[in-house]
């Protein structure tokens, strides 16, 4: 593999899926090693930092929340799709709340996972500005986002945002003051079927509310408005 070869860690407890990932997403170009759980995914953590952790909700010993809430407190954390068997939503939403930038239910065809992949490496993905073209910066409130590099700062103070969260507020400051609806937001978020009872988008905008509003329960910036959706208020009236 060459040295641009993205590396995706496969974490799961069930050998057969461990080895379908590895020579399915091999095929597709990317370098892929796997482990059976925590332990094992440390030692491979210790030789190099993956590009993208696929990582099993429920395993023996800890499981893949636990693992989850471990890495985002770390800097440098790899972005995360969680596996989740069907059945499990309340788990799958406690898996995003704790940073998890997608989620995939069991079983699922192999290219949905690649799809997801994908998407979730664009988002964390900056494009470099040319040297004559300025850099795409839209201030609100005391926040300032830098939409080339992915940054949200608040002053001297940066605000460490998922590539979901930022994902999410780039859509909101290209399209203030307007009500978006919930479906809307997925589709551009995700880009593929959904389910249509599938309420993450909520868990995101939440998760994006903490860390921008004094108080996330009357949002100034983000408000929710019933029947239609969102709207991103930049002038952050109350």
């Amino acid at each position: 593999m060459s040295e641009n070869t993205p590396l995706i860690y496969v974490v799961d407890d069930d050998a057969g899926i461990r080895d379908s990932l590895a020579e399915y997403l091999g095929g597709q170009g990317y370098e892929v090693a796997c482990a059976d759980g925590g332990a094992a995914l440390d030692a491979l953590l210790e030789k190099a930092r993956p590009a993208l952790l696929v990582l099993d909700l429920m395993m023996p010993g800890e499981d893949g929340l636990s693992i989850a809430r471990r890495l985002k407190g770390q800097a440098g954390a790899p972005p995360i799709i969680m596996l989740s068997a069907k059945g499990e939503d309340i788990d799958r939403i406690v898996g995003l709340e704790v940073g998890a930038d997608d989620y995939l239910p069991k079983p699922f065809n192999p290219r949905e996972l690649l799809a997801r992949i994908r998407a979730v490496m664009r988002r964390g993905t900056a494009t470099p500005a040319a040297a004559d073209e300025p850099l795409r910066v839209f201030e609100f409130g005391p926040f300032t986002a830098n939409l080339d590099a992915r940054s949200l700062s608040r002053g001297d103070e940066e605000i460490e945002l998922t590539s979901g969260e930022f994902s999410l507020l780039e859509i909101f400051v290209a399209h203030p003051n307007r009500a978006l609806s919930r479906d809307w937001l997925m589709d551009q978020l995700r880009g593929f079927e959904r389910d249509p009872f599938d309420r993450s988008i909520d868990v995101r905008v939440n998760r994006l509310r903490k860390k921008i509003e004094d108080d996330p329960a009357n949002p100034r910036y983000i408000k929710t408005v019933w029947g239609q959706g969102y709207l991103f208020a930049p002038q952050g009236k109350a």
